[in-house]
Order: C-alpha cells, then structure tokens, then sequence
C-alpha cells in the first residue's frame, strides 16, 4: 500500500478523493468507486501501487500514439482497476476486476493470473524500459488515474533515464490531477466516447465534461494529445453525433489526431454487431469536414492509418495496422512543401503543433 495523493479529511473519519471528477466521499473502511482506493482510519491508501498485472512492449502506435515518435517501442504497464463502468469495455478483466473481486484485493497476486505477486518498484519499471529497447513508458491498458502515485514516480524515474511517459486515459481527471501529471507525460491519448451526457451516464457511468476540459488542460500544459471515439453501432453511431464530437475536438485543436475506432463486441455488449466500414469511413469524412487535419480509422487495416501531409497531401507516414512502414519526413517536415507536421519526431524534439 501507499499512501494516496489528492485527498482531504473531512468529520467522522472521512475522507473525500480529488484524484478523479467522482470525486468519492469515503468513508472509514469503504473504497472508492475505482475499488483500489481505500479510507483506513482517515487515511487513504492507493491498492495497487506498484502490483502490475500487464507489462509487454508494443508498437507506439498501438496506444494509438501516431504523431509520437512513430515507429518506436513503448514499454506498457497496468494495474487492475477503472473509474469508469463501460459496457463495452475490451479490457474488462483488469478493469473491472476489483468490482467483482473486491475481497481479494489485499491478497498477493491479485486474482492468481493476473500476476506473479512481485511488486515492481519504478526502478524496476525503467530498467526494464531500457532493457528491451523502448523510447517510452505507457501507462495503458486499465486506467492509469487510477495508479497515479506509481505513475508520477516512475515517470520522474524515466525522465531522468532520457525516456518520455504517455499515458492512455478515459481523461476522467480533476485539474488537480492534471497539474500534477502534465509535467511528467509527454504524450496521452484521451477516449473521448461521444459527447452526449446520456451516453456517459448510462453506458459509461462518468460525465463528458471533464473528459473535454482534460483535453484543453494537457494540451494547454504543453503535453501531445490524440483522441480516440470507439464507434458503436446504435448508440454513437448517429450522423449528428459523430459530427458533434468531431467538433468538440476541432474546437480545442485542428491539430488533434481523431482516431475513430471500429467496434466488436464485448464484455456486456457481445449483441451488438462490429461497426460497419461505411460507417467509419462517414466518420473519418465527417472530422475532415469539421477540419481536423489528421483523422485515422482505428482496427480496419487497409491505408486509414497513413498520414498526409495536411496542406500538400504528401503521403508521409505509411503504415500497416501498428507497423510503420515507411517514413517520408525530412526533420519532421513534409519533402515536398516544407509543412512541419504536428507531432513529436524525433528523441529530443520539442512538442510541435
């Protein structure tokens, strides 16, 4: 256990958390709506610091992160838990476990195959990092907010070692949270679901607000944002709806990646169909049309991955799914008419938008 950050006593042992925009009340003994943050006598503990259930190395694409570092490794770590109860949620084994094995939360490994039982330590982390060739750190998979005192710590332990940390988040965060991270992360990809309260509400179980006001925050904290909407056949789907958070983001930056992503069934929603090609490729013309200038089709390989040139049209980063292919940029600028492309290109580079 460690003991958490962002939180305040209140009367009769309370404790209320400011790490997430539920902002949980807990009191003495309960947990908070996450599940791996605990009020012990007036003091709250983080669950899972440092007991990382996932640790592998993927493409940097993969998060998805295209306009950083493209074509480098990322080292991606999780603990179990999630502010959130999506219903459709791909990685509801880690996500939701705390929920359905909140007794053995204490218990080392946590839920036998999700770990071996050995605590890492943030030197662990980047050493390991090192080892096996990755540029960055990802804080991915569950919901990194979640474990934010082990993320700041490895993440300051990474800077240090010449690495860069981005986080994958549901952006879920209060200010608070956001002032105490942006310093440390370099870049994150932010879900933002849809805009409809009512989506939020019933699905997700979280409010869009605070998800929009994180994307202005990191990005105005100088920190290469990209957003993803997972695309669902009957309930994001709409014409207006994918228009409206096209223009949700454009309104904070043109120069945001929108990655729209092709659904499959999952977790509680395994009756619904994955979303069709023409409904995809509607959405990537409907954030060019509200002018985003890089906007990807997400698990539907076949040349949506690849980045043009947002002026020219030169083709500038083939990719194949998470595999880039091929690199144009000369010093993260187009060949033909000299655009610098938003992103971060190169080890060393300054944020560019």
């Amino acid at each position: 256990m460690r003991q958490a950050l962002l939180y305040s006593r209140l009367s009769d042992g309370r404790v209320r958390c400011g790490l997430c925009e539920h902002r949980c009340t807990i009191a003495p003994g309960a947990r908070g709506r996450c599940g791996v943050r605990e009020n012990r006598q007036g003091v709250l503990y983080s669950l899972v610091y440092g007991r990382l259930v996932a640790k592998s190395v993927d493409p940097i694409e993969k998060k998805p992160l295209f306009h950083l570092l493209p074509g480098t490794r990322s080292y991606s770590i999780a603990t179990v838990g999630c502010n959130f109860t999506c219903q459709f949620c791909q990685n509801h084994e880690l996500s939701q476990w705390p929920r359905a094995h909140a007794s053995e939360l204490d218990s080392e490994p946590l839920g036998g195959q999700l770990s071996d039982g050995a605590e890492e330590t943030p030197t662990s982390v980047v050493q390991a990092a090192i080892a096996s060739g990755c540029e960055t750190i990802a804080y991915t998979y569950g919901e990194p907010t979640i474990q934010l005192e082990f993320v700041l710590d490895t993440a300051r332990e990474a800077r240090a070692a010449g690495l860069r940390n981005v986080l994958v988040s549901n952006g879920f965060m209060t200010p608070e949270a956001i002032d105490l991270a942006a310093p440390w992360i370099d870049g994150i990809n932010i879900d933002l679901k849809a805009v409809s309260n009512d989506f939020y509400r019933q699905i997700v179980g979280g409010d869009v607000r605070p998800v929009l006001h994180a994307i202005e925050q990191f990005l105005s904290e100088g920190v290469w944002v990209e957003v993803t909407t997972l695309v669902i056949p009957g309930l994001n789907d709409g014409e207006d709806e994918l228009r409206w958070t096209a223009e949700a983001v454009a309104g904070i930056s043109t120069s945001i990646p929108w990655h729209v992503s092709r659904f499959f069934p999952a977790y509680r929603m395994q009756h619904l169909p994955m979303t069709p090609r023409s409904t995809l490729e509607r959405a990537r013309a409907i954030g060019h049309e509200a002018g985003l200038k890089y906007v990807y089709i997400g698990n539907l390989p076949g040349g949506f991955e690849d980045t043009h040139c947002s002026v020219c049209g030169t083709l500038l980063l083939k990719r194949h799914g998470f595999v880039l292919e091929r690199s144009a940029l000369v010093d993260g600028s187009c060949p033909e008419c000299g655009t610098d492309l938003d992103g971060v290109w190169f080890a060393g580079s300054k944020i560019g938008r």
